[in-house]
């Protein structure tokens, strides 16, 4: 049904249902317009004869919002006249006619057409329709149908922001997520900047991409596209192959301040979170690899076509001995190497740093102006584990 509906509302007469012969001896005779100046007209009996009213035993009549379709009955110079047999007829005019009126122009008396019943309060007691919203309606089914049946579309783009980018689909709008592109489209811009990703995603603007689409809202007028869907089944395959544990090889494609990509073959990026590049304090993943590098990394998690990686697990965990070296109540020295909200964040060897509240100093203020960067102290451990990697300090060297 939906087929001939679309075809009707594009000019195709395909499933055009004949023209009533008035000749004909019938229960209830067809309206028989009258040409006027090459236009179609209706008299005021043949309107009332065509109008039948709203049977109101009928079942289930046409409700607000639905598709009805029906042979066109009469076109008159502001209004279409549908036959909706049983339940009355429809009529498409004012705005509805203006809207719609080039594709009104293709219409014939005979032709069967599919409408939107927008009001049923008419005062001579027709639906009133609309080929516009029946035409949005059908879009947006075909959407859900392309998302059902996983469909790839070859799409243009119109436009880029800094979020995405911009795709125009049978007159509807849509969007394309960067986090949707595929790894080689990703803008792997080195210090994060909105303004260079934008520059890179304006380099789409005028291609053709192949893209699913993954959310329609008609309601919300929301057309969500990814170009990762048109590779998922390619890229489940090639992940299908790593397993958590394995220690791989691959090249630095892009360092954001959350992390590394690195790739692994054609098609497959891996991510190492800036948590997992080294055992020491990481503030920026640039001071640690150079993009075109080559590294070693172990895979920590595989999930949903991803792959995490860890580079500070395939060297030794500094904690395993520090925990034969250290316990709670011991004194030992530290360098302070950085501030947060919560204190001063000092080392005690390589990967190993434990935290000094800002609460023993009443306030940051204070806690900066007896500790400083770069500079050696004497801590006492006040709490110490090395499962969960985490130290507490007390400053001893108070005056």
């Amino acid at each position: 049904m939906f087929k001939k509906i679309k075809e009707t509302l594009t000019g195709s007469k395909e499933n055009a249902a004949p023209v009533a012969d008035t000749n004909e001896k019938t229960d209830k005779a067809q309206p028989e317009p009258k040409k006027k100046n090459a236009e179609l007209t209706l008299t005021e009996e043949q309107k009332k004869s065509a109008m039948g009213g709203l049977v109101e035993t009928m079942k289930n009549p046409p409700q607000i919002g639905d598709l009805v379709e029906g042979p066109v009955i009469a076109v008159e110079k502001s209004s279409v006249f549908v036959d909706l047999t049983p339940f009355g007829t429809g009529i498409i005019y004012g705005r509805e006619f203006i809207t719609a009126r080039d594709v009104i122009k293709k219409i014939n008396v005979g032709d069967v057409i599919a409408a939107k019943i927008v009001d049923n309060a008419h005062p001579e007691g027709y639906y009133e329709l609309s080929l516009k919203e029946a035409r949005q309606a059908l879009i947006w089914n075909e959407a859900e149908v392309a998302i059902k049946e996983k469909k790839v579309l070859e799409l243009l783009v119109k436009e880029a922001n800094k979020g995405g980018l911009l795709i125009e689909w049978q007159g509807i709008v849509g969007f394309l997520p960067a986090s949707q592109l595929k790894a080689e489209h990703y803008p792997h811009v080195t210090d994060g900047d909105k303004d260079k990703i934008l520059e890179e995603l304006k380099k789409f603007v005028g291609t053709r991409m192949a893209l699913s689409i993954i959310t329609a809202d008609p309601k919300e007028g929301k057309l969500i596209f990814s170009e990762k869907g048109s590779e998922q089944k390619e890229k489940e395959k090639i992940v299908s192959k790593y397993e958590i544990g394995d220690t791989v090889e691959g090249t630095v494609t892009g360092v954001v301040d959350f992390g590394v990509f690195i790739k692994l073959e054609e098609g497959l990026e891996g991510l190492v979170h800036i948590s997992e590049i080294d055992w020491g304090l990481v503030d920026d993943p640039r001071n640690f690899v150079k993009i075109g590098t080559t590294i070693k990394a172990k895979i920590i998690e595989v999930k949903e076509g991803k792959i995490s990686l860890s580079m500070k697990q395939l060297k030794p965990n500094p904690w395993t001995e520090a925990a034969k070296k250290y316990k709670k109540d011991m004194i030992i020295s530290g360098v302070v190497i950085k501030f947060n909200k919560h204190g001063a964040l000092a080392s005690i060897e390589e990967g190993v740093a434990g935290l000094v509240h800002v609460s023993e100093f009443g306030s940051e203020e204070k806690l900066r102006g007896a500790l400083e960067l770069g500079k050696t102290y004497n801590f006492k451990i006040s709490l110490f584990d090395p499962k969960e990697q985490k130290m507490a300090l007390v400053y001893t060297d108070k005056k």
